[in-house]
């Protein structure tokens, strides 16, 4: 049953997964860990960590490490836990690859018919929100730490981050790599 429940979540996320990986977290963190309990907010933290240092899209390496992981939660074995996260992965791309089939036919026909521009209009700042859903998932406990010292930390990191990237256009390698020292250290 609980392979059923995944492929049904899954697909409903990547339906309504506008704006990517990192709009979708928003929506994979309040399934999977608050709707169904599939996972811990901290599981959750670790795979968003670990969906971010492997190579691939962060909506489908999440989704992937999700389905093993709710599987193996479910107390079934690792080796089933590789179907839980092939089922995921398919689930959540299957609205795309469908959708994008669809679409494409009547999209370069269309594109500048002001209906379809009105639509894409409202669209972007709906991304926007799911992004910043998706920043504010990641501002808890588990990334921040809990006490004190940790959150300072955590903070001056953030802001260094933050601001190397958006002003100084800093490269995010560089700067994964030099945080990652940098909690070596400091922690």
């Amino acid at each position: 049953m609980i392979f059923f429940h995944l492929f049904y979540t899954f697909f409903k996320i990547g339906l309504f997964g506008f704006g990517g990986g990192y709009a979708m977290l928003s929506m994979i963190q309040g399934e999977v860990v608050t709707r169904h309990a599939w996972l811990s907010s901290a599981e959750f933290t670790d795979i968003i960590a670990i969906s971010q240092m492997t190579p691939g899209p962060i909506g489908i390496n999440s989704a992937t490490y999700v389905g093993y992981t709710a599987i193996v939660n479910a107390g079934y074995s690792h080796e089933i836990g590789i179907l839980g996260s092939l089922i995921t992965t398919f689930s959540v791309v299957l609205p795309s690859f469908i959708l994008m089939i669809l679409i494409s036919r009547f999209f370069l026909k269309y594109q500048k018919h002001p209906l379809v521009a009105s639509v894409f209009s409202g669209l972007r700042p709906g991304v926007v929100g799911l992004l910043a859903a998706a920043a504010l998932v990641l501002m808890n406990g588990e990334n921040f730490g809990t006490d004190t010292y940790q959150i300072c930390i955590s903070i001056l990191l953030f802001l260094g981050v933050f601001i190397a990237s958006f002003k100084f256009k800093t490269n995010p390698i560089l700067l994964i790599i030099l945080c990652g020292i940098a909690g070596f250290v400091l922690y």
